[in-house]
């Protein structure tokens, strides 16, 4: 490996990822070095980053993620007199411990921070406010203890912040005279110990998340041909990686914090959610109508809450939800009936003793005749016909032929985005209904 990096000098490009799987430590670097590029990420290198790192004036992506790396981080690698062209700085998962340096100074070109899953603790650095070019910040998975920083409201392009599973704590309230992340699509702050109410002013600021009509089936900028980020969430009840994130990707995951009070009505404009994640809180009150706007909403859970009422009749109009969590509240009445609703298990409302209806084993009186009735359903909600299914599988061959050609014609010429985005995910929903059969 010592020879490895001594000759990558005369190269813009280093990239030893995935299989190479090289057991041993970062070697000295040159200043003489023009390397541009430097990636060796998913590996076995131990050990800490030496100082002579901060020799490398022209690198512009640096990628050491999935190593055992630990130690502390180089000043340098936040300083612009040092790294003057930096842009990329990944280092998550590793065993890096503490401070992340504070040392971010006005004129940084740095667009993309992931130091997610480490061990750094201490307070957050506040001169990443100076970071006016950063589009994705990721803190989450280690053990920062400081309040929320809505000093990065201000950054105009920011929009992934992830500080999930951390010791953050204290209300999230913005600054009277700051902006407020208007371009921010990705918001993740679960798992740490926010108190107080949902912030209400963020939720009027995200323009990012209110119109249906800025989403482009493309990704966020590509830095380079053989770097792509990525960011772990949490979607539908499962943690995935999203790499190279879709703008047409939202997501707000404010669970497990501490929050009380009401939803606010103004969530029910962010109509680009697709999904939305307050459970594990103290949240009270009903549930907002307004939340049968986000007709782009795949998942939904209010979960191990102390909200009451009803179930909104709105909430039948989303069509494309997948994942619905309502168990461990205070509901009652009618469970709504239709379109997807006709799906959802017991689980999705288990702990609600007051519901009543499809699928939950109460029934409600008079209204008993508003529920389908079990014969209708198989055992995971879909339904079963009484029709010869030779005809129906001739018939949706037919339609299924026919659309697919035209969704093929849409995605290749992208054009109009909203269809081509409707097209993505009823292929989708096809897919999952061709799995379940077989």
């Amino acid at each position: 490996m010592k020879g490895l990096i001594q000759w990558y000098l005369v190269l813009s490009f280093l990239l030893l990822s995935l299989n190479f799987k090289v057991d041993c430590s970062l070697s000295s670097f040159s200043s003489n070095s023009s390397l541009k590029v430097f990636i060796i990420s998913k590996n076995n290198l131990v050990g800490e980053i030496p100082s002579s790192i901060c020799n490398l004036m022209s690198i512009s992506i640096l990628d050491l993620s999935n190593n055992k790396l630990s130690g502390t981080i180089p000043d340098c690698l936040a300083s612009r007199g040092k790294m003057p062209n930096l842009t990329v700085l990944d280092l998550h998962m590793n065993k890096f411990h503490g401070n992340i340096p504070d040392s971010f100074v006005v004129g940084n070109k740095l667009q993309i921070l992931n130091l997610n899953n480490n061990d750094f603790d201490g307070p957050f650095p506040k001169s990443l406010q100076n970071c006016h070019d950063l589009q994705v910040l990721n803190l989450g998975n280690n053990k920062i203890n400081d309040t929320f920083p809505h000093w990065l409201g201000t950054l105009p392009q920011l929009q992934v912040l992830v500080l999930r599973s951390n010791y953050f704590h204290g209300q999230i309230s913005p600054s009277e005279h700051e902006s407020h992340f208007s371009a921010l699509r990705i918001l993740d702050v679960s798992h740490n110990e926010f108190s107080g109410f949902l912030p209400t002013t963020y939720f009027k600021s995200f323009e990012g998340m209110m119109n249906l009509s800025n989403v482009q089936t493309k990704s966020m900028e590509d830095f380079n041909f053989y770097y792509h980020f990525s960011v772990r969430v949490t979607v539908k009840g499962l943690d995935i990686e999203l790499e190279r994130i879709l703008t047409l990707f939202t997501t707000i995951d404010m669970s497990s914090n501490k929050f009380q009070g009401k939803i606010p009505e103004i969530v029910g404009d962010l109509v680009s959610l697709q999904v939305l994640n307050f459970s594990h809180n103290s949240l009270t009150g009903h549930i907002p109508s307004s939340l049968g706007n986000l007709t782009a909403l795949e998942s939904l859970d209010l979960s191990t809450n102390k909200l009451v009422g009803q179930i909104p009749m709105q909430l039948i109009g989303l069509i494309f939800l997948e994942v619905l969590n309502l168990s461990q509240n205070q509901l009652v009445g009618l469970i709504p009936q239709g379109n997807q609703f006709n799906t959802f298990l017991n689980d999705s409302y288990r702990g609600n003793l007051g519901l009543c209806g499809f699928p939950v084993s109460k029934s409600c009186g008079k209204d008993e005749g508003q529920e389908p009735p079990e014969s209708a359903f198989h055992e995971e909600g879909i339904y079963s016909c009484p029709l010869d299914w030779k005809f129906v599988m001739m018939g949706y061959g037919c339609g299924l032929v026919l659309g697919l050609s035209t969704g093929y014609i849409m995605l290749t010429i992208g054009k109009p985005e909203w269809l081509v985005r409707m097209v993505q995910r009823l292929g989708y929903k096809i897919l999952r209904r061709l799995k379940s059969y077989n």
